[in-house]
């Protein structure tokens, strides 16, 4: 087995992008993120320079793993072997802090528990659950989708006289999922510029808020969705999921995608009934240094 590390974004994607693109929802993360660094800049989601590496099963053999990390985030794994998620934890261990610092894993429960089992041995860290979470795709459907009980109102993008509300409830949002950003107003405002930020307005004010990525290898993924916490219990996030699920699916989505926290039973409830289906159950581990364990 051969993993290639590199600092080349262009390298990755000429090597790994067919491979993403033939599994685009489990491959959904990944793909975003190398298109997110190809049109914002390599320092979009941080000071320092993103890694990537790609896995093939013989050294001129296809594609059949990749990776990308854009610290100080934790890296993602695409959808690969066990063995493969394992041997990528050898070789950045071995890697060390001069390629880069891992801290942690995100990705597939089965991948990400291959590598945390790797990790630990070869590094004596220890490892704790950040989040369990639920991948979901939009099924087939006899119509738009529509939230079980739509809620008065309207949904329209979000504009540039919305910038600072939407700002606001993303940091919001980020702040009780405990996950911190780079740039959230630059996060907006690349949203509102692509039309990726969604808005469920009630008598005329908005009341909840959803993201949307572009379409890639004909996919889309949903969120952030938030509502603020007084205004919770009336269905407007649902609405305004279904609602840019629709708008997504008019641009040419052919699979429309979302995650949840599993430790939250609403929220997976919710999305079920608008007509999403689970595809699989991710992770992201947190690693400690063994005298931190």
């Amino acid at each position: 087995m051969t993993w290639t590390l590199s600092t080349s974004l262009d390298d990755f994607r000429s090597r790994a992008d067919a491979f993403l693109a033939a599994r685009p929802a489990e491959n959904t993360v990944l793909i975003t993120i190398a298109h997110r660094l190809a049109e914002a800049g390599l320092d979009v989601f941080g000071e320092r320079p993103p890694v990537f590496g790609w896995w093939q099963a013989e050294p001129d053999g296809p594609v059949g793993g990749a990776f990308l990390q854009t610290p100080p985030f934790a890296p993602r794994l695409s959808a690969m072997p066990q063995a493969a998620a394992a041997e990528l934890a050898v070789r950045l261990a071995a890697a060390g802090a001069g390629f880069t610092e891992v801290t942690g894993v995100g990705g597939g429960t089965e991948q990400v528990r291959a590598f945390a089992e790797a990790w630990t041995a070869a590094t004596g860290a220890g490892q704790s659950v950040r989040v369990e979470e639920r991948l979901y795709r939009l099924g087939e459907l006899a119509g738009p989708p529509r939230p079980p009980r739509p809620p008065a109102g309207r949904h329209r993008l979000a504009g540039p006289a919305d910038r600072a509300l939407a700002i606001r409830w993303w940091q919001e949002f980020l702040l009780e999922v405990k996950v911190q950003a780079h740039d959230v107003a630059r996060a907006v405002d690349d949203r509102i510029a692509s039309g990726g930020l969604h808005l469920w307005e009630d008598a005329g004010t908005p009341v909840a808020l959803a993201g949307s990525s572009p379409v890639l290898a004909g996919m889309s993924r949903i969120g952030p969705v938030y509502t603020p916490a007084d205004l919770r219990g009336r269905g407007y996030a649902s609405a305004v999921t279904a609602a840019a699920s629709a708008h997504v699916l008019g641009l040419g989505a052919e699979e429309v995608l979302l995650y949840t926290d599993l430790d939250n039973p609403t929220s997976n409830s919710i999305y079920q009934q608008i007509g999403y289906r689970p595809v699989e159950d991710c992770l992201v581990l947190d690693f400690q240094a063994p005298s931190e364990s």
